[in-house]
């Protein structure tokens, strides 16, 4: 640590003791139980280099969770961290509100160009929730710039997560986690997702999609869009059947509603191509974008539309079109100029892609064989692990089991970092991380299972 950083940051070597006692006394963690938290020993991170972060103490972990999905390259990339200081020696932060800034002008140009075809305007948030959130609202309002008021309904997929704003949370309300605030939300439809592991039909695609045609159907006048994860990500890791997006890109042409995909979780690599959409070749009306986009280095997000949506925007100051609605860290230039090199880095790393993804695969093989596996799923580099009571009937450990942090504490103990939602482990290394690396975080995951058995097996026959 350098003595400028030293003296400005840290006026003195605080302990862990210390900076322990200090967190459960003024932090309060999101998605954490605090109770639990506050009983703990907690890992306090101090630093990172390449896909391992290092606590207070000096231990190494893999962060095999990306820091929450968001991390591309690494920690402490040179390119990523040279571009942030050339950025600050020119200017941190210019407002996008009437005017414009350079490194937020030529992402833009960068994010269009990548993304799917048809794609053309790009509106800057902070976050991916926020990305949602002004999608929500660019699509009602796309209607009643047009003088259909009654389109104000967003229909959505249950278990879909689309951050936690009153707005996304409306689309994709969780009676666990939301229970306070479902009075307050509008009556969203909703349809299931086709989940082939849980579904009892013998064809979830078609299930899925005529739930979703028949709402459209019914309610075409007043559905302004439908909203979608093209995988479902903090809901489990579900990989829908091949040609749900595209089924769903029909029908919402066809019964003439805005079409919503939800790519902050899989953006930017995340499955093996560049967006999710990529893979069944559709284009959205709105595409939301988060996470990765900055490489994980500062907070960032981003609604893109196609040209005919913006174009229902435009009218005289006095029309009532103008889209007024934005976030005061906007386009940010740290965070522009950031992604744009984070951009230059991907594209280098993308063709490395299929082989990690294959490998990772048959490395994971062994786990599916784990007597309380229920199934191992895999985006790209998106991988969940669902934990059950029994494989026979798939039945899940209870939520105060907490079967999952059985395991990851396991894994923590060797050095590698992962997160469970409900009973699915989340497993989502950094894209940068090599064969080797990916081996071995993958070793102490099926290490972390053979050690959790016994403990699991009391679990079971609770």
């Amino acid at each position: 640590m350098n003595d400028a950083r030293q003296s400005l940051v840290f006026k003195e070597k605080i302990s862990y003791e210390k900076l322990a006692e200090l967190d459960k006394a003024y932090l309060w963690h999101p998605f954490t139980h605090m109770k639990q938290y506050i009983a703990s020993e907690p890992i306090i991170i101090e630093r990172g280099e390449g896909v391992r972060v290092f606590d207070v103490h000096g231990r190494a972990y893999y962060d095999g969770t990306s820091s929450i999905w968001l991390n591309v390259h690494g920690h402490c990339v040179p390119e990523l961290n040279r571009a942030i200081v050339e950025q600050l020696e020119r200017i941190a932060h210019s407002t996008l509100l009437g005017m414009s800034n350079v490194p937020a002008i030529l992402f833009a140009e960068r994010l269009v160009k990548i993304a799917p075809q048809g794609l053309k305007r790009v509106f800057y948030v902070d976050n991916g929730a926020g990305a949602v959130e002004a999608a929500i609202k660019i699509a009602v309002q796309f209607w009643a710039n047009q003088g259909a008021k009654n389109k104000r309904l967003i229909l959505g997929f249950y278990n879909n997560y689309h951050g936690d704003t009153l707005g996304a949370v409306g689309v994709a309300p969780d009676d666990m986690f939301h229970w306070a605030f479902l009075s307050l939300l509008p009556p969203h439809p909703r349809v299931p997702y086709p989940y082939p592991y849980r579904s009892q039909s013998s064809d979830p695609l078609a299930e899925s999609l005529e739930a979703t045609e028949k709402l459209l159907r019914q309610r075409r006048d007043e559905i302004a869009a439908v909203i979608v994860e093209p995988v479902e990500g903090a809901g489990g890791i579900i990989v829908p059947p091949r040609g749900f997006l595209k089924g769903l890109r029909e029908l919402c042409n066809q019964y003439e509603v805005l079409l919503i995909v939800d790519e902050v979780a899989t953006g930017f690599g995340r499955t093996g191509s560049m967006f999710a959409c990529d893979i069944e070749k559709i284009t959205p009306d709105l595409m939301c974008l988060g996470k990765g986009i900055s490489g994980g280095y500062l907070p960032i997000g981003a609604t893109l539309a196609t040209e005919k949506v913006f174009e229902a925007f435009l009218g005289e100051v006095d029309s009532g079109k103008t889209f007024f609605h934005g976030h005061s860290y906007a386009g940010n230039p740290l965070g522009a100029a950031v992604s744009l090199v984070n951009l230059d880095l991907l594209e280098e790393l993308m063709p490395q892609m299929p082989e990690k993804i294959e490998k990772l695969s048959s490395w994971l093989q062994p786990i599916a064989d784990e007597p309380f596996v229920g199934e191992v799923r895999q985006a790209g580099f998106m991988v969940g692990i669902e934990l059950v009571k029994d494989k026979k009937t798939k039945e899940g450990f209870a939520y105060r089991d907490q079967a999952g942090w059985k395991v990851a504490d396991m894994a923590r103990n060797n050095g590698l970092l992962v997160r469970p939602i409900g009973n699915v482990l989340i497993f989502m290394p950094p894209l940068v991380s090599t064969l080797d690396e990916l081996e071995d975080m993958v070793q102490i995951l099926c290490e972390a299972f053979r050690a959790s058995r016994d403990e699991l097996a009391k679990l079971a026959k609770n």
